[in-house]
């Protein structure tokens, strides 16, 4: 079962990639390995350089995030940030995924009620409010 759930969980990931990785960056400009480690270390899971890159290549087509050159350090290293087009779209996004997730609980909790299962467990509380 627990192999079954990090499947999902790594599936999951791996379709919220790319907001992951804008939500990075909207708390701090990164390169590329910064942020495949910080997603090893925050999540458990592992995307390699040959899904990273391409993805903020294109996030940065699509004008999600924006890309320089740092060459301060030994080895020059292409930063990322994020854009004021990739801040709304996260910020859409965000919101989009909360309702999404709203809807689940309410069909969650309208199923229970159809089968019944919350009127029973509330129904023993309902006859002893009565009584008193």
């Amino acid at each position: 079962m627990v192999n079954g759930l990090r499947d999902v969980e790594a599936k999951l990931m791996k379709g919220l990639l790319d907001l992951v990785i804008l939500n990075y960056l909207r708390v701090s400009s990164m390169h590329g390995y910064q942020i495949i480690a910080s997603i090893r270390r925050n999540f458990g899971v592992y995307f390699g350089p040959s899904t990273v890159y391409p993805l903020l290549n294109a996030l940065e087509a699509k004008g999600y995030v924006k890309s320089q050159w740092d060459l301060e350090n030994d080895r020059p290293r292409k930063v990322y940030s994020l854009t004021a087009d990739g801040e709304k779209l996260l910020s859409f996004t965000e919101s989009s995924l909360d309702h999404i997730c709203q809807k689940l609980s309410t069909m969650t909790v309208n199923r229970a009620l159809l089968n019944g299962s919350i009127s029973k467990q509330l129904m023993p509380a309902v006859g002893a409010a009565g009584k008193e």
